[in-house]
């Protein structure tokens, strides 16, 4: 039913029943979207997630049996874009695939630089991609946009609400700490790529802030939290 209803949206559409299967396929495949069910025989949705972002950054949006919070921590930890609780209206998924394919192309990013440098930290705006000393970091859409805000404002405090817009284009819901898990897990991966220069700091009661070193080493913002 979701095949035949995304097709009268116009979009194309593939399916496989695994995600060993999918896995496989990727390669051939080179979907713009994967629509992703948690609840599938064998590996589960979420294992297959945490081995696509291995080698894949294409764009994924998981469906959740509920919508509990630990299932949106888990789906962002592995590396999702968005998520939707089941059942849900298939009007709604369209709506889903259509905002995280434009957001993913960069269309409703902020506009910088094509290439913007912060210390050891070069994010390339037109490719969508950072790098680290030349190397590339594997961000996440999600990822991806939210340390694109904070680039945007560096020194500036933006609200978890703003970072939950910016990052999966919803309003932020009550007792929802999905942004914080994911500003958390861009910190690990920035840190593991040893990125010097930028340094996402949390204000407690009011948000994130990056706080970017000048070239004597003096951070910009003065920010503590």
């Amino acid at each position: 039913m979701l095949v035949e209803y995304l097709e009268m949206q116009g979009f194309q559409v593939k399916t496989v029943g695994s995600g060993e299967r999918a896995l496989k396929e990727m390669p051939h495949l080179a979907p713009d979207l994967l629509v992703l069910d948690v609840g599938l025989p064998g590996i589960d949705g979420f294992e297959t997630l945490r081995r696509l972002r291995l080698e894949h950054a294409v764009p994924v949006i998981m469906l959740t049996a509920r919508g509990e919070e630990q299932d949106r921590i888990a789906g962002l930890m592995a590396g999702a874009d968005d998520y939707l609780p089941k059942p849900f209206n298939p009007m709604e998924l369209a709506a889903r695939v259509r905002a995280v394919l434009k957001r993913s192309s960069g269309s409703s990013a902020p506009s910088i630089e094509e290439s913007s440098g912060f210390g050891n930290l070069v994010l390339h705006d037109k490719r969508r991609e950072v790098r680290v000393d030349g190397s590339s970091v594997p961000l996440t859409a999600t990822e991806l946009r939210v340390l694109e805000a904070l680039l945007q404002r560096q020194g500036e405090v933006l609200s978890r609400a703003e970072l939950t817009e910016v990052a999966v284009g919803r309003p932020l819901e009550p007792y929802d700490r999905s942004i914080d898990t994911l500003v958390s897990k861009l910190r690990r991966k920035l840190a593991l790529a040893g990125a010097r220069g930028a340094e996402i700091r949390s204000l407690r009661g009011h948000g994130y802030v990056l706080d970017v070193a000048r070239p004597d080493g003096n951070g910009t913002s003065g920010g503590r939290g």
